[in-house]
């Protein structure tokens, strides 16, 4: 019987880890742990029959050299290795690896048509190919962010956590808040897409993000959610590169 190729491909983010086994291809597992946990599972031996491992990381180089010393073998993922997509962004070096990834992603389903993804997590993160090419996207606050910064620069306003769907107009200072963090990123990214599709013509548009379910973003057939969208792209650089 043949062998499968089995490859751990790890997407650690600033709020938790994403992990996936790739198996010619395909996703077989799938987790989301913290940091300290993941770190714990790699050093049991929990992925000891895995000889394959991509990673990348938006964490500090300190962590993420951490990562790499129980990683054996692993390829570090960035915006310098080879790739099938081409890009006119000014400053590669200072692109987020996630943002390049999503890209990678998303080209490698659309091919030279023109597609966006929207990564709604810590960040809100917009990023765009057009016919085949990247072009750059947007970085704004999430949900969170957004909470620890009313709480953060005011006197009274209260750390909330809620990304659930809320009312419109707020009958209290915490429904208000919810409404203003809640209803407001939901009107961000939905005139985003409406300007992006002013701009440029058949766009589609794939959301992923630990964050994104919980934005309904209405039931256009060019809009689709992948919340696997970033460990495919990373397991395109992999693949291209090991």
């Amino acid at each position: 019987m043949p062998i499968l190729k089995k490859t751990l491909v790890i997407d650690a983010g600033n709020t938790s880890v994403k992990a996936a086994i790739f198996i010619d291809d395909q996703i077989s597992l799938l987790k989301r742990t913290s940091l300290a946990d993941f770190k714990s599972s790699i050093i049991k031996g929990d992925f000891s029959e895995i000889e394959n491992f991509a990673l990348c990381s938006v964490l500090s180089e300190k962590d993420t050299s951490e990562l790499l010393s129980i990683l054996p073998n692993a390829i570090r993922i960035s915006t310098s290795l080879n790739s099938e997509l081409s890009s006119s962004y000014e400053s590669m070096d200072t692109l987020g690896v996630d943002r390049w990834c999503n890209a990678v992603a998303i080209h490698a389903i659309r091919k030279d048509q023109s597609s966006i993804s929207i990564d709604i997590g810590t960040c809100v993160k917009f990023d765009v190919v057009i016919e085949g090419k990247y072009i750059g996207g947007s970085i704004s606050p999430g949900a969170d962010l957004r909470y620890k910064a009313l709480n953060n620069f005011t006197a009274s306003l209260p750390l909330l956590d809620f990304k659930a769907e809320t009312m419109l107009t707020g009958g209290s200072t915490i429904s208000s808040i919810n409404s203003g963090v809640v209803n407001g990123l939901l009107s961000e990214i939905k005139g985003m897409i409406e300007r992006y599709e002013q701009s440029y013509k058949g766009l589609t548009f794939f959301v992923t993000g630990g964050d994104a379910q919980y934005f309904d973003l209405g039931g256009k057939n060019n809009i689709f959610v992948d919340e696997n969208l970033t460990l495919k792209g990373i397991y395109q650089l992999y693949k291209l590169n090991a």
